[in-house]
C-alpha cells in the first residue's frame, strides 16, 4: 500500500552532515578529556539525540559533558554547517516529486533541524513540518519520536514510511509499527561496520541513490524484504 506519510531523517538523509557531526562530536569529548574513536563514534552515537549521546558517554565512558562543553560543540557544528554542509544529492528533485504528505523527524534540536535545511535550501520544501526528539520523552531508538510526527500530521502508524541512515532509527520506526527504508547514499555510509548493522536492522528496503524514491514508494504494493 502506497504510504500516506513519509518520515525523513534530517542528517544522513536529506542533508550529508554526519561526517561533520561526528567531527564535531569528538572533538567536543576531546575537550572533556576523553577520547573515542570514529568508529565507537559511528556504532554508540549515529542518529540519536544529544540527551542520550550525553547519557551514555557518563554511563560508559566515565565523561561528565557539561552544559559549556555542548554549547561549544553546537557553535562549532554550526560553523561546519555554514561552511561545508551540503544536501544530500538528488533530494532537491525528489521532494517536489513525492505525492504524498512529508515531514521530518530528526533526533537533532529545533534550531539545528531549520539550521541544516536553510543552509542546503531545502526548508521552505519541508517546513512547518518539523519534528524534533527535544518534543518528546525519549529519542531513538524509542518509538516517541515518530508516533509524535505521524499524530500531528494525522497518519496511522502503519500507514506510514520512515526513511532512515541509523540503526538506532531503523529501530525506532520498527517499534512505532511503520515501514522504513534504509538510505545508504551519505558519505559516511561507506563504513562497512555500520552497513553490516543496517543490514541487521533488517528494513524493509535499502537503497544508496535518493533519485529512486519516488519509484520505491510507487511500488510499495508488495513488502520488499532487504536483502
Amino acid at each position: 500500500m502506497t504510504p500516506e506519510l513519509v518520515i525523513f531523517d534530517c542528517d544522513g538523509v536529506l542533508v550529508d552532515s554526519e561526517a561533520l557531526s561526528v567531527s564535531a562530536l569528538l572533538g567536543m569529548i576531546a575537550l572533556a578529556g576523553g577520547s573515542v574513536s570514529e568508529d565507537a563514534a559511528y556504532e554508540h552515537f549515529l542518529g540519536k539525540s544529544m540527551k542520550s549521546v550525553r547519557e551514555i558517554l557518563g554511563r560508559d565512558f566515565g565523561l561528565e559533558i557539561t552544559d559549556a562543553h555542548l554549547t561549544t560543540m553546537r557553535a562549532e557544528l554550526m560553523r561546519k554547517f555554514r561552511q561545508e554542509l551540503q544536501p544530500m544529492p538528488g533530494i532537491a528533485q525528489v521532494l517536489p516529486r513525492l505525492r504524498v504528505p512529508r515531514c521530518v523527524a530528526s533526533s537533532g534540536t529545533l534550531d539545528r533541524i531549520r539550521h541544516a535545511l536553510d543552509v542546503t535550501g531545502l526548508l521552505g520544501l519541508l517546513e512547518p513540518h518539523l519534528f524534533s526528539a527535544a518534543m518528546v520523552e525519549r529519542g531513538k531508538p524509542a518509538p516517541d519520536l515518530f508516533l509524535h510526527a505521524a499524530s500531528r500530521m494525522g497518519a496511522v502508524p502503519q500507514n506510514c514510511l520512515v526513511v532512515e541512515d541509523s540503526p538506532a532509527g531503523i529501530e525506532a520506526a520498527r517499534a512505532a509499527g511503520m515501514r522504513v527504508f534504509a538510505f545508504t547514499g551519505g558519505s559516511h555510509a561507506g563504513n562497512p561496520a555500520l552497513k553490516g548493522r543496517l543490514a541487521s536492522s533488517e528494513p524493509d528496503f535499502i537503497f544508496a541513490d535518493m533519485l529512486q524514491l519516488p519509484d520505491l514508494i510507487a511500488g510499495l504494493g508488495a513488502r520488499v524484504r532487504a536483502s
